[in-house]
């Protein structure tokens, strides 16, 4: 047992206390007895075996629990900025390395000017960093800048709090300001970290060019050190990059080196980013169910470890753009809830404009259009500073709301507006344009959103597949809408998900009704009513129903048709969507006919 002192911190074994600049701080009991045996044991490093046995004497944990642990600790010493101290060697275990850097002319990238004293904005900094209290750690950071007290990792978690506020332009120059600092003090391999995240700001804001330079310069730092952590950022931060200019092939290779360098050092940050991209560009070279059980495995992974809060939002956001492109809504809302409690732990009172987006839509499906319509425009005004490329997916967003109330012309503004943006608004535009009978412009609009190599192409083909095929259908061009069925049904395991099942079955509907087989047709919308409900899409599962109700009457079939428009009345009620409602009056009116028919 003994007392240790090492920067701020003096870790005492016999009072089990941990003070940092003489205030006494919280740490977990196995965080403690973690940094005494390595403290303990700093002339060496130590197995993972041997602290498992330690830490956890005769019960069997996996290696999952001493990663949780070394991962608190490290927050533990970062109040301090000391967290890279703490060194997890690949395969073997951990070592905690206290050897202070040789005297040099230039002042060292890790240290301030003024020694901090408790009380000091530096330590209120750090310790409302380790809390998520991200509002006053950037407040309290930027006195510590002005009293000349910060470390350059302090300039790193500062940007981070810029980022969880939804400032992350605010970041760029405290990240600029790390990698130089570092490169002054010879720490090239450090620098290189705080150049990868200005390379994924610039490429959030739409910045290519300027990412790629980061990313270029983040190569000349790493240089060799192939087995680093800074490596496996850089080829996930590559994989983002080819994704950015068509390349998923080489995007997908680049996501597997990431994946396999987090792996060997059990870095759950390397790891999970390199797992999500790896999903991310097998979904869009047709792999559905692996790059599924990746996306699932990562956000899992990461969310279950101490990753911070940017990095937890790339995960949730990356699942959520596939499910939006998949129309996997059952799965899109599984990982909402679950994101949203791991927010509310982390500080994260105000979403990323991207995060709020994918609520949106989520919301769009399975709640009220006028919720969702708040929601959509306040992204709108959040990811004009911290993701302003997605602003057309928004505007597209926003444009299926309308459509999906019936405000046709406020859909066709949202739309036009997605479209100057850069972004395609199909197969939104389609079905809107299908509402106004323009059906040959919808079906020429959703064979031009086929050609193309990029990512929101390839991930979103099946949506617009199965559109097509209905307005194929509606257009006369059956053996284009034959066509366009058979490439869906004849490779199920690309395109499993219901909601697309549901549109193929629509799909169908609409070809036997051009042929007249109107029984057939009320099977196969029956089939879509059920694939809806899986999803738990009410709007759409109350299109389907009007559809099927319209085909019941021409059948004869007044009760099952009096039945379809009940449950349709009440979705139109719960959505308050005019455009239902509309439909709804109308039917009823032609079966009110039919009675009145039938009785005459």
């Amino acid at each position: 047992m003994g007392i240790y002192r090492f920067g701020d911190f003096e870790l005492n074994e016999d009072s089990r206390a941990l003070l940092l600049a003489g205030r006494e701080i919280e740490a977990q009991p196995l965080v403690f007895d973690f940094l005494a045996i390595l403290l303990r044991h700093q002339d060496r490093a130590l197995s993972k075996d041997e602290l498992l046995e330690t830490l956890w004497p005769g019960v069997t944990v996996t290696e999952a629990s001493l990663q949780r642990v070394a991962s608190l600790a490290r927050g533990v010493l970062r109040q301090s900025g000391m967290e890279t101290a703490l060194r997890n060697l690949p395969r073997f275990g951990y070592r905690i390395c206290l050897d202070q850097p040789p005297v040099s002319e230039n002042r060292p990238a890790d240290a301030g000017g003024k020694p901090s004293s408790p009380g000091s904005p530096i330590l209120s900094a750090r310790s409302a960093v380790a809390g998520r209290k991200w509002h006053e750690a950037a407040a309290s950071f930027a006195k510590a800048d002005a009293a000349d007290e910060l470390l350059t990792a302090d300039l790193e978690e500062w940007a981070l709090a810029l980022e969880c506020m939804g400032r992350p332009a605010e970041a760029i120059p405290l990240l600029a300001r790390a990698v130089t600092a570092y490169g002054v003090a010879g720490e090239r391999l450090r620098a290189a970290s705080p150049a990868i995240t200005l390379a994924r700001i610039h490429l959030e804001r739409g910045e290519l060019a300027v990412a790629k330079g980061w990313h270029k310069r983040a190569a000349q730092l790493i240089d060799n050190a192939a087995d680093s952590r800074e490596h496996g950022l850089w080829c996930w931060m590559g994989a983002r990059i080819m994704g950015a200019e068509a390349e998923p092939e080489q995007a997908l290779a680049l996501a597997e080196q990431a994946f396999a360098v987090g792996r060997d050092l059990d870095d759950p940050v390397v790891e999970s980013l390199g797992l999500i991209y790896r999903g991310f560009f097998k979904l869009c070279l047709g792999e559905t169910k692996a790059g599924q059980e990746d996306q699932d495995f990562a956000a899992a992974l990461g969310l279950s470890s101490d990753v911070d809060p940017v990095v937890g939002g790339i995960l949730y956001c990356n699942i959520l753009w596939a499910c939006r492109n998949f129309g996997d809504w059952a799965r899109a809302n599984q990982w909402t809830s679950g994101y949203e409690d791991w927010c509310r732990g982390h500080g994260l009172e105000e979403l990323s404009g991207s995060c709020r987006l994918h609520r949106a839509e989520v919301l769009g499906v399975h709640g009220t259009l006028k919720e969702a319509e708040a929601l959509v425009r306040a992204a709108l005004d959040q990811l004009a500073l911290d993701a302003p490329w997605a602003t057309g997916d928004a505007l597209r967003v926003l444009g299926d709301i309308h459509l999906a109330a019936g405000e046709f012309t406020e859909a066709e503004t949202a739309y036009r507006a997605s479209h100057a943006a850069g972004w395609d608004p199909q197969p939104g535009l389609a079905l809107l344009q299908l509402e106004q009978g323009e059906a040959e412009a919808a079906f020429s609009a959703l064979e031009r959103s086929l050609v193309g190599n990029g990512w929101p192409t390839l991930q979103r083909r099946g949506m617009v597949l199965a559109t097509l095929a209905k307005v194929a259908a509606r257009t006369n061009r059956p053996e284009r809408a034959k066509e366009v069925i058979a490439e869906l049904e004849t490779q199920p395991q690309r395109w499993p998900m219901a909601s697309i099942q549901a549109l193929t079955a629509e799909a169908k509907a609409e070809l036997f009704v051009q042929e007249e087989r109107l029984t057939e047709a009320a099977r196969e919308l029956q089939i879509a009513c059920s694939r809806w409900n899986e999803i738990g899409s009410p709007i759409n599962v109350a299109d389907a129903r009007l559809s099927l109700a319209a085909l019941l009457i021409q059948l004869g079939d007044r009760a099952g048709a009096e039945l379809e428009l009940g449950t349709v009345l009440a979705v139109a009620r719960k959505v308050d969507s005019p455009r239902l409602m509309r439909r709804y009056e109308e039917l009823t009116g032609l079966l009110a006919g039919a009675k009145r028919e039938a009785l005459g």
